[in-house]
């Protein structure tokens, strides 16, 4: 039995063109495979209309091979697909648009970031994160309003990504959103513009309402290198009730140097939760406080290992410390 012209593994280009058309979807999707060997920029056109065909299989896959092709001209119609109703089909739009280059594929990314629905939005928004055009700047600081709060976190993010001190003020006033998931990006994404001058807008941050901002901003305080952060962070030691920010503010205290912490994170070698006592044996060891040997040496016998491993690097910092003073003394 001779093999169909349908069904041949043809590589002529005009045969592969003329399966898209096949009634059959499983014909059309051979095309689109044997197609991806084939392609390039004089094959936008046909693959713009498979972005329209009714199966979705067929549509996923000329959208991966649109983003191989990586042509302009297809952004219009992959963001017309962020709202397909495969989830599949509108994963690969998402991914295959942060892969398009340039200032045409950012003109068309700009024009959909009002589009009616909210999904598109954000996804248009990640994806001019790539692109790093200052033309998205007014758009995104519009999108920071959003109505849908998973479009507000976006734009936070995106617009950290362009690093323009244009977009700090509009940043700083997302430390007061009503999602705290929105609050909590807007202290990560300040943190790229960090300095003395957004040291209250960080300090703020640490009694906020919702103990993953106060997260955010301990981590963005201990990377910030202001000793003027060391108060704060302090006070977070004696007065947050959540653990998981109290590790962070140990960190942070650490990496800052804050000797003047040196007896409150002592007293942490004996807090109850592991992870707290971990953090103030590695706090204590970067500050090489000489005075917070004698208790690290206690925690040889801690039943967590993790701690115990803790406490000897600490000790070894400040010995290795000691040894160097005397030495230059």
């Amino acid at each position: 039995m001779q093999p169909s012209a349908t069904t041949a593994g043809s590589a002529e280009p005009n045969d592969v063109l003329a399966r898209l058309n096949d009634p059959d979807p499983a014909l059309r999707q051979l095309a689109l495979v044997e197609f991806g060997e084939l392609a390039d920029e004089t094959s936008v056109e046909p693959l713009l209309v498979a972005l329209r065909d009714p199966d979705a299989v067929v549509r996923r896959l000329a959208v991966t091979l649109l983003e191989d092709i990586g042509d302009a001209r297809a952004v219009h119609g992959i963001v017309a697909l962020l709202s397909d109703d495969e989830r599949e089909v509108r994963e690969a739009a998402e991914a295959a648009l942060r892969e398009f280059r340039g200032p045409e594929a950012a003109g068309a990314l700009l024009a959909a970031i009002v589009n009616p629905e909210a999904e598109v939005r954000r996804a248009v928004i990640v994806a001019l994160r790539e692109l790093r055009d200052a033309r998205a700047v007014e758009p995104l600081v519009a999108a920071l309003d959003d109505p849908v709060s998973s479009v507000r976190r976006e734009a936070v993010v995106t617009l950290a990504y362009l690093r323009l001190p244009t977009a700090v003020e509009p940043l700083r006033a997302k430390l007061g959103d009503v999602d705290p998931a929105v609050r909590r990006v807007a202290v990560g994404a300040l943190a790229y513009f960090n300095g003395p001058a957004l040291l209250a807008d960080f300090t703020r941050a640490l009694a906020d309402s919702d103990w993953r901002v106060r997260v955010e901003a301990a981590i963005v305080l201990g990377r910030s290198g202001l000793s003027s952060a060391v108060p704060a962070l302090r006070r977070v030691l004696s007065d947050d009730a959540y653990w998981q920010v109290k590790k962070e503010a140990i960190a942070a205290l650490g990496r800052l140097a804050a000797v003047s912490a040196v007896a409150e994170l002592m007293r942490e070698l004996g807090s109850p939760t592991p992870d707290l006592r971990r953090a103030a044996a590695y706090a204590l060891g970067e500050i090489k406080a000489p005075e917070a040997a004698a208790a690290l040496v206690e925690l040889d016998a801690d039943p967590d290992i993790e701690v115990r491993k803790a406490a000897a690097r600490a000790r070894a910092a400040i010995e290795s410390a000691c040894v160097a003073r005397n030495r230059d003394n």
